[in-house]
């Protein structure tokens, strides 16, 4: 497999400096035009955005909030999750989609993977139907790549399951042309630095096409208030500010089109040109946005170490279970104890880098890596 010369600066999961380097003339620009307008919260800029993100993910209404965790759990509570409720889940994710449904006064239900690392559909399927009580799921579209919206479809219209979609990392990718977020009744985004569409600091949307839940999540995210000191029910403070939706209608939204492409292009070069025994790719996926580009190693902290070795940073999404933090003690169910495609998953998966900075050369030094690896 030969050896490879570390790479003179370090590539990196994600490059902020570049993406500010591209975009602080228009970052700038916006600051001003909110500083100038006077109106920090809940403005135009807000509304502005939110006209934007509806119409780049092809759904009706998108409601701006503080956080993707948020945004969860206002999406939960806008569709009347009651105290209790079991609401069904994946175990391999960021905490963040299980913290919204306890928040939201959910009980977590889990159900394994499949090899992709994506909620498994059919064992989901089993459950809600070996289960009556569950009539509440939040799947995951994980790392980029569209969950089956077909089947999603079928379990919202045959078994009368209402959905919250997190997709959070899959915003712009479909299912067979089909856009994330159209399959449940509710869908939640977030605009965390790391993610496709970023800000710069936390933010979260809801997306629906249902007027009426739109309309309960703007309530529900500023106080639960219906006007102006009027309050018909406990709320959040989980507002998007101006500043926030000014910088991404400025800055990411134009550009999230591109930004998707190149990611692609990477991943394209990834599949193609890692080939090593010890190695498994993802599958390719034209509809995928490629918000990570997760392999599978048989000594994954040996690679990462030569990856280390050679420049080139790489993480681990995600090491722990959710069932299996220590903050879950006492709480969620499972189909199954033990989750085993999630669990190897979780020992064995590996990120390297993707971004839209990410130069040709580079990929290709992490390809040359990758390939160069010698497992103890």
């Amino acid at each position: 497999m030969g050896t490879v010369k570390p790479w003179p600066m370090p590539v990196t999961l994600n490059d902020f400096a570049k993406l500010w380097s591209e975009v602080s003339s228009d970052a700038q620009a916006a600051l001003a035009e909110v500083g100038e307008s006077g109106w920090y919260i809940l403005g135009r800029q807000v509304q502005q955005f939110e006209d934007g993100l509806a119409s780049y993910s092809r759904l009706s209404h998108a409601v701006g909030c503080a956080s993707g965790l948020d945004a969860i759990e206002l999406g939960l509570r806008a569709l009347k999750i009651a105290p209790g409720q079991k609401v069904l889940t994946t175990p391999l994710s960021a905490f963040a989609t299980t913290l919204a449904i306890l928040r939201a006064g959910g009980q977590p239900f889990f159900v394994d993977v499949d090899e992709n690392g994506q909620m498994d559909l059919d064992l989901a399927e089993e459950a809600l139907r070996a289960d009556s009580a569950i009539k509440m799921m939040v799947p995951v579209h994980l790392y980029g790549r569209s969950l089956d919206l077909s089947r999603l479809s079928q379990f919202r219209e045959n078994l009368g399951v209402s959905i919250v979609e997190d997709m959070a990392q899959a915003i712009g990718a479909t299912w067979e042309g089909r856009p994330v977020g159209s399959a449940g009744q509710i869908a939640a985004t977030s605009f965390y630095p790391t993610k496709n569409l970023g800000c710069f600091g936390d933010g979260g949307a809801v997306l629906t096409n249902d007027p009426i839940l739109a309309e309960r999540c703007r309530s529900l995210r500023d106080y639960g208030q219906t006007a102006k000191y009027v309050h018909a029910e406990i709320g959040l403070n989980s507002r998007l500010d101006e500043l926030q939706a000014a910088l991404m209608t400025a800055t990411s939204l134009p550009r999230l089109t591109g930004w998707t492409q190149k990611r692609r292009e990477i991943a394209r070069l990834y599949s193609q040109g890692i080939q090593h025994p010890n190695v498994t790719s993802p599958l390719p996926c034209d509809e995928s946005v490629w918000h990570l580009y997760v392999v599978r190693a048989t000594d994954r902290d040996d690679l990462m170490a030569h990856l280390n070795k050679h420049n080139i940073q790489s993480g681990v999404h995600y090491p722990r279970l959710i069932p299996d933090q220590d903050a879950m003690r006492g709480r969620g169910q499972g189909a199954s104890g033990s989750f085993p495609t999630a669990q190897r998953l979780s020992k064995t998966s590996l990120s390297l880098p993707i971004h839209p900075y990410l130069s040709q050369n580079e990929a290709e030094q992490v390809i040359q890596v990758v390939n160069s690896w010698q497992p103890k």
